[in-house]
């Protein structure tokens, strides 16, 4: 009975986070506002400002003066949850299940570009690729499976690219990666619930690389690839049941985690003077994520706790996204933009954790320019899943099963500068 209780608070501490987020499992797409404009669509050839240090590092080559751009992303998640059945291990349970277990969230950005001369550039950029926050309510339903989880990575990249003509660039960068993670989950026992709290960080490097292609001033292309990124998390488990003293007490405790690559591709064409299609596929490896493997401190537990592993089987996703800009005049640029977001979740491994459906992204956003120097972008997305369900079983957690349609709001707003 320890081993399955214990298994409850560690086996996914780190990836339940962000089924909320405009992009697929725990990933976020929030690096770009005037890329949020149009659902991101053209993210890796539309190179229209320093964001371009994420989207397609070659696309710096496009910048002809030192630009800073600071921004953030706010997102707002509601899941309505129904048709719910669930016990505890003890019986019938009673509780609630508001759908409100993700708070607002605040994605930063920041990105520097200086073009050194008229071939290279260096760059600079600073963001958050994975992440996002669930919080049930204490009295939730589905508590055994899933209650507080926090998970955020901090990417640093500098960056350099090269112009090798008029047509073709190329772009690279190493990225420096901070990840952290928090799991509390509830814990039953006969005398009442307990708690599992699990902790850890690491750092870890990949890289990003583009290639941009510019066909004629009107058309261009581009592609871009995101590493693959290892982490071996370092932390402690602690664990409060006072029902089970033998148990009780905190542990060292590690965990593998592969952030999955990603290749995005897409076109932006000029089609008249103001008006400028995007068009955009983005494939991800989710297909990596098939276990989550906690290795515990065999000095402090019995054997049969050193190794635990919950299965996810994960499968590879693509996002496809197609935008409009449209420039009214020498100040204001309109955006808009729609794409359609696969799930990674399967049907018979979905938990309230990460209770992800299919997903279409609606966006409009403007940009306004009051001189040569400045731009400001704004940006809103509407997020809206497909209904998915949830059914488990546990001797050790009793069953939770129900039926989740979750959407989201995002408002985003940057600033460029331009000198």
């Amino acid at each position: 009975m320890s081993n399955r209780l214990l298994k409850t608070g560690l086996a996914v501490a780190i990836t339940a986070t962000s089924s909320h987020g405009f992009a697929s499992g725990f990933a976020l797409n929030e690096q770009s506002i005037s890329g949020m404009g149009t659902s991101f669509a053209g993210r890796s050839s539309s190179a229209d400002d320093a964001s371009t240090v994420f989207g397609n590092p070659a696309g710096m080559a496009r910048l002809k003066r030192d630009e800073v751009y600071v921004g953030a992303a706010a997102i707002h998640a509601k899941s309505d949850i129904d048709r719910v059945s669930a016990s505890s291990p003890g019986g019938p349970i009673s509780g609630s299940n508001d759908g409100d277990m993700v708070p607002a969230t605040g994605v930063p950005m920041g990105y520097y570009v200086k073009p050194l001369d008229d071939k290279v550039a260096f760059g600079l950029g600073v963001y958050v690729p994975f992440g996002l926050m669930t919080d049930y309510e204490s009295s939730f339903q589905g508590r055994y499976y899933a209650d507080k989880s926090y998970v955020r990575v901090i990417t640093v990249q500098p960056t350099l690219s090269y112009r090798f003509n008029d047509k073709l660039s190329v772009g690279f960068g190493p990225t420096f990666n901070h990840i952290e993670g928090e799991l509390t989950s509830s814990l039953f026992t006969p005398l009442g619930d307990g708690k599992v709290k699990v902790k850890g960080d690491d750092i870890a490097v990949g890289f990003n690389a583009g290639v941009l292609y510019e066909f004629t001033p009107h058309t261009r292309a581009g592609i871009t690839y995101h590493s693959r990124v290892k982490y071996k998390l370092d932390g402690d488990t602690k664990v409060e049941a006072p029902a089970l003293a033998g148990i009780s007490g905190k542990y060292d405790a590690n965990l593998d985690l592969t952030t999955p690559e990603s290749v995005d591709m897409s076109i932006t064409h000029d089609l008249t003077d103001a008006l400028t299609l995007h068009v955009g596929s983005t494939w991800t490896r989710w297909s990596r994520f098939k276990e989550i493997r906690v290795e515990n401190d065999s000095a402090t537990l019995p054997a049969n706790l050193s190794t635990i592993v919950e299965e996810q089987n994960w499968h590879d996703t693509w996002a496809h996204a197609v935008g409009l800009s449209y420039k009214v005049n020498s100040q204001w640029t309109l955006r808009t933009g729609i794409a359609i977001d696969q799930s990674p979740t399967n049907n018979v491994d979905r938990s309230p954790r990460v209770p992800s459906g299919d997903r279409t992204i609606f966006s409009v956003g403007a940009g306004w320019s009051p001189n040569q120097d400045m731009t400001i972008d704004v940006a809103y997305s509407y997020l809206q899943e497909e209904s998915v369900d949830v059914n488990h079983t546990s001797a050790s957690r009793g069953t939770y099963s129900a039926r989740y349609k979750n959407s989201a709001h995002g408002l985003g707003a940057s600033l460029s500068y331009r000198f």
